[in-house]
């Protein structure tokens, strides 16, 4: 079976749900007064990635329920005073909405992936899972902090990352994202974000 038959026929909704207290309490370490910092995102700040992943975890709470169609879904992500508590409170609607029976059948709207279109619910969301596991880096990479996702969930997210094309129409600034980094070896974990345009090396300032 190839990897994309196999998400295909895979439920990562817990899976997701361990990549968002990756992510989650990678984010309850920021210093408010941080958010200023760049990331390994060059398009944003860690404010912007923070409220980036606030819009994701809205929109594909919204595509779980039929209604991810309209870009506006997918940008209305606000941190307000407190960026943890926005966090915790767009990852509980993906929880909730992803939790609902036949999810992984039904179809996601990603009107930001591709040409958008409908995805099968059960390989949405692993795009979902990916960011999480990922994002969680660049905001650990930001403020110095560990990440450590596991080998379960390093080996879950190099399976999507495989099907992530790798063509520079789809790669580079401004899009989901950058181009792969050359990468020899080291762990799995550096293997994932270099396949996912990320250098491991990255620090801030470099």
């Amino acid at each position: 079976m190839d990897v994309l038959n196999e998400l295909l026929r895979s439920d990562f909704r817990d899976l997701d749900r361990r990549a968002s207290d990756l992510y989650l309490s990678t984010v309850a370490r920021v210093d408010p007064a941080r958010l200023h910092l760049p990331t390994p995102c060059p398009d944003w700040t860690l404010h912007g990635l923070l409220r980036h992943q606030v819009s994701q975890d809205e929109g594909f709470a919204a595509a779980a329920r039929g209604a991810g169609g309209t870009l506006a879904v997918w940008r209305g992500g606000r941190l307000g005073g407190d960026p943890l508590a926005a966090a915790r409170a767009s990852a509980g609607l993906v929880e909730k909405a992803f939790a609902e029976d036949g999810v992984p059948e039904r179809e996601f709207v990603l009107p930001e992936v591709r040409d958008g279109g409908g995805f099968p619910g059960a390989l949405a969301i692993t795009f979902h899972f990916v960011d999480l596991v990922v994002h969680a880096w660049d905001v650990a990479a930001t403020i110095g902090a560990p990440w450590e996702p596991g080998e379960e969930l390093t080996e879950a997210a190099l399976k999507v990352a495989a099907i992530v094309p790798a063509d520079p129409e789809t790669r580079g600034p401004g899009l989901s994202f950058d181009q792969v980094v050359p990468f020899r070896d080291g762990p799995p974990e550096h293997r994932l974000l270099a396949l996912l345009g990320r250098s491991p090396a990255w620090r801030p300032g470099c």
